[in-house]
């Protein structure tokens, strides 16, 4: 369970949660993103909730962006954000802080040059997707922006990498078909819905930069897929393994079927990279 960091949240209110067995705040600058009108415009105003999480070991889990109008021409609003993120590790610095959803090779960077206690989730549609797709498609348009293909390499170097500091984070988002095919270009709201084949995508993503010469196929270990997708962020979150399961993925020639509805049917939902080809996933 998260909290949604507000004025609200105090050392008090962090006290009292981590006795409950709440292991993370989610902190959202006001106005990044889909509903964060309540989020933060002064991140020095949550020092003390800052020196509460540090205290009773809860995370700061982080949408890593600024307002556009905060943001230098030249970068993105990620890029912008970083100096944010090296100013509360330096002035926590053992306070775990989670850069969600990170986009850039930028963010990657920085992530690596922090200390231990600072890590950092990839998506699944941020693998495959550019930005030139975000503005063209609105089931590629989210929050935080897929950028440039150097990026979206990037972030494929860095889970091949092996290096525990990345982990998988869906960040996946589902919003009415209607409301993705009827609005407006560049107004669809924000959100990729990628979970019922989530770790496909994966897959996907990998398989596709093994085609483009970005990785080879030797780098696609058992052991870093392990890693990247379960054991890595369990550890960053110090949670134990207690389900001892495990998936198994198959070529049966599955499909990506264009959207899903509801138990009730009265809610359709578009599905990111429909039609595409992936593994069968079972759990055993």
């Amino acid at each position: 369970m998260s909290l949604y960091l507000h004025p609200s949240v105090t050392p008090e209110v962090i006290a009292k949660a981590a006795e409950a067995g709440v292991t993370g705040v989610k902190l959202y600058p006001q106005g990044v993103t889909t509903n964060s009108e309540s989020g933060v415009s002064d991140i020095t105003a949550f020092y003390d909730t800052f020196a509460a999480m540090e205290k009773h070991g809860i995370v700061l889990n982080i949408h890593g962006e600024v307002l556009e109008s905060l943001a230098p021409a030249d970068i993105t609003l990620e890029e912008a954000f970083l100096p944010t993120l090296k100013q509360l590790h330096d002035r926590f610095p053992q306070l775990r802080i989670v850069l969600e959803h990170c986009t850039t090779s930028a963010a990657v960077e920085a992530v690596k040059a922090c200390g231990p206690t600072v890590g950092a989730t990839i998506t699944a549609h941020h693998l495959y997707l550019t930005s030139h797709e975000a503005c063209c498609d609105p089931f590629a348009f989210c929050k935080p922006i897929p950028k440039k293909p150097t990026d979206r390499d990037a972030l494929i170097k860095a889970i091949v990498s092996g290096n525990s500091k990345f982990f998988f984070g869906s960040d996946s988002a589902p919003h009415p078909l209607q409301s993705k095919t009827s609005a407006e270009q560049g107004k669809a709201p924000a959100g990729v819905f990628t979970q019922p084949y989530v770790v496909q995508l994966v897959l996907l993503g990998l398989e596709e930069a093994i085609e483009r010469d970005v990785i080879s196929e030797a780098d696609v270990t058992q052991e870093i897929l392990e890693n990247f997708l379960s054991r890595n962020g369990r550890r960053f979150y110090k949670l134990p393994d207690t389900s001892g399961k495990k998936i198994i993925l198959e070529r049966k020639g599955d499909k990506i079927p264009t959207s899903i509805k509801s138990a009730d049917t009265k809610t359709e939902v578009g599905i990111s990279r429909h039609g595409a080809e992936v593994f069968s996933l079972t759990w055993a």
